[in-house]
C-alpha cells in the first residue's frame, strides 16, 4: 500500500491531508492506528482522503462533459467568426488558434487549443531570451503581461476575459480534457509534483478546477500542487457543478486571469 502524507499551507491556512492510494482500504482499526501514529509527530487535524478509481462515475462525468462542451463548441464557432477579421491585421496577423503540447491523463501528450494571444513563434522568442525564460520558470511558468513581449494588445484582452480558453471545449469533446480537473501542464511543470506526479497523472486535465477557483494565477507552486491533487478526493457531479458555477462568477470578476 502506498501512502503519502502532505502538510501544506493553503491561503494562509494549514490544511493537512492524507492521500491513500488504495481504494479498497476500509479497515477502520487500521485507519485509526495510522492516524494515531501520525499524531505522535503532528498535533493538528488529520483528514483522510481515499483516492477513488478514475473509472468510478466515469459515465456520469463524461456525459456532464459532453453536455457542457456541446454548448461550448457552439460558442466557440460564434466567437471564431467574430475574431477572424482581427487575426488578419497587424501584430495579430496569423492563424486564430494556438496549440501547445501538454501532458494529459496517464502521461499521454496532447495538443491544447486556445485563441492565439501572442505573436507568431512566441515560444521560440521566449526561449531565445535566457534571462526572461528563467524568470518565466521562477514565476511559476508565467510572466506579467506588462513584461511579456509575446502578448499582443488583443491577447491581453482575451486573456483578461478568459475568452482565449474557449477552444478547449474541442479538447473536451475529443476526450483529451474534462470540464473540471487539474489544469493541463507543460512537461517542465511535472517536476513540481515530485513523488506525487503519478497521482496527478491519474486525473484527466480540466478547463477549470480547484486551482482555478482558489486564486488561479495568484497561487503558485507548491500550493498549486496541493490544490490540484485535492480534486482526487472531491470529484463528483455535485462538486464539478459547484466548480463550474464559481468559475463563471470568477470569469465575470476577472479574478486571477492574466
Amino acid at each position: 500500500m502506498e501512502i503519502y502524507v502532505r502538510f501544506c499551507p493553503i491561503q494562509n491556512r494549514i490544511k493537512p491531508y492524507l492521500v491513500i492510494l488504495n481504494r479498497n482500504w476500509n479497515n477502520n482499526y487500521g485507519r485509526s492506528r495510522l492516524v494515531g501514529k501520525i499524531k505522535e509527530s503532528y498535533s493538528g487535524n488529520i483528514e483522510i482522503c481515499k483516492a477513488t478509481s478514475v473509472s468510478e462515475n466515469f459515465l456520469g462525468k463524461r456525459l456532464f462533459d459532453i453536455f457542457i462542451a456541446s454548448f461550448g463548441v457552439i460558442t466557440f464557432f460564434c466567437v471564431f467568426v467574430l475574431f477572424f477579421p482581427i487575426y488578419m491585421l497587424g501584430e495579430n496577423k496569423g492563424h486564430p488558434l494556438y496549440k501547445q503540447k501538454r501532458i494529459g491523463k496517464d502521461g499521454k501528450y496532447f495538443y491544447i487549443y486556445k485563441f492565439r494571444s501572442m505573436i507568431k513563434h512566441a515560444d521560440e522568442k521566449l526561449k531565445n531570451n535566457p534571462e526572461l525564460y528563467q524568470k518565466y520558470i521562477d514565476n511559476n511558468y508565467k510572466l506579467e503581461p506588462s513584461e511579456d513581449p509575446r502578448i499582443t494588445n488583443f491577447g491581453k484582452f482575451i486573456r483578461r476575459t478568459s475568452l482565449d480558453e474557449i477552444p478547449q471545449f474541442i479538447n473536451v469533446l475529443r476526450g483529451e480534457m474534462s470540464i473540471v480537473g487539474p489544469r493541463p501542464i507543460v512537461e517542465e511543470e511535472l517536476k513540481e509534483y515530485g513523488e506525487l506526479k503519478e497521482t496527478f497523472l491519474q486525473m484527466k486535465p480540466g478547463i477549470t478546477g480547484v486551482w482555478q477557483v482558489n486564486g488561479r494565477s495568484n497561487v503558485g507552486y507548491p500550493e498549486r500542487c496541493e490544490l490540484e491533487l485535492s480534486y482526487l478526493s472531491k470529484r463528483g457531479l455535485i462538486f464539478d457543478s459547484w466548480v463550474v458555477l464559481v468559475t463563471i462568477y470568477h470569469v465575470f470578476q476577472k479574478r486571477g486571469a492574466f
